[in-house]
């Protein structure tokens, strides 16, 4: 997905700004997949950082484009992380725990290219 800086002005722009971009975040609206990764100090203390780069990697390798992969803070289950989140657009959200850059290789191919949630990953199967 391509970036376009737009000032924002007024609350008029900002609504525009959020009309044009909602549907391509949202995947309930029918949005692009959407691949959040838990960067906040208790992520980067147990290496999301190095995840976070095997994603953009591996996405970049796949030529999968219309993968938005994004940076987050906190998500709230500290003693799980590395946390990755996946959104596609139809699909429930999947949050895999205990991400490693091997997994994330594994994440790319085979949910988000393939279609199939790595079950083993998820935070379903470490509880």
């Amino acid at each position: 997905m391509k970036s376009e800086k737009t000032k924002i002005k007024s609350l008029g722009d900002l609504q525009r700004v959020r009309t044009r971009t909602l549907p391509q975040l949202d995947p309930a609206e029918g949005g692009h997949p959407r691949v959040v990764v838990g960067l906040a100090t208790c992520g980067i203390a147990a290496g999301a950082q190095g995840v976070y780069d095997a994603l953009q990697t591996e996405l970049q390798q796949q030529k999968m484009q219309d993968v938005l992969l994004l940076p987050t803070g906190c998500i709230g289950i500290c003693q799980f992380e590395p946390v990755v989140e996946v959104f596609i657009p139809g699909q429930p959200k999947t949050t895999y725990v205990r991400v490693t850059p091997e997994k994330a290789v594994r994440i790319v191919d085979q949910h988000l290219k393939g279609g199939n949630p790595v079950a083993e990953f998820t935070i379903g199967a470490r509880q």
